[in-house]
């Protein structure tokens, strides 16, 4: 994960997800995705496509997109909707892979500071602070 994420930052010289993620040609659309699901990545047709949830926060867009930029990146070929509906895998496993790929991304080339907190560092880099077990 750590060396994906390195030549991702390398190769686009950003570790900002949507401009990565428009680089890589994969199309990011904002739609309303109801009450519990926040963003979702899938391909069709070897297109592939992040949707975010219009009515999120941007710090919570920023995430979603790094999220979903995780499962392109960690788990090509597998959608959420495979997992659901033609697997016996735990989603929960990917899930976990790509919330840690989001925050190693979004933190990369930043530490954390003398007497600061996880959470602080987390704030500082506009992650919802509520990823602090993602972060080693």
């Amino acid at each position: 994960m750590d060396d994906t994420i390195l030549k991702l930052i390398r190769k686009f010289k950003t570790n900002d997800p949507f401009e990565i993620a428009t680089r890589l040609n994969i199309n990011i659309w904002y739609e309303d995705l109801g009450i519990g699901t926040r963003g979702l990545y899938y391909r069709k047709l070897r297109r592939r496509f992040i949707v975010i949830h219009n009515g999120l926060e941007d710090d919570w867009q920023r995430f979603i997109c790094a999220h979903e930029l995780g499962h392109d990146r960690l788990h090509p070929g597998i959608s959420r909707f495979w997992l659901d509906e033609q697997s016996l895998y735990n989603a929960g496993k990917y899930e976990r892979q790509a919330n840690k790929f989001a925050v190693k991304l979004l933190t990369a080339g930043d530490t954390l500071k003398t007497d600061e907190t996880i959470r602080d560092l987390l704030s500082r880099n506009q992650i919802p602070v509520e990823m602090d077990q993602y972060f080693d």
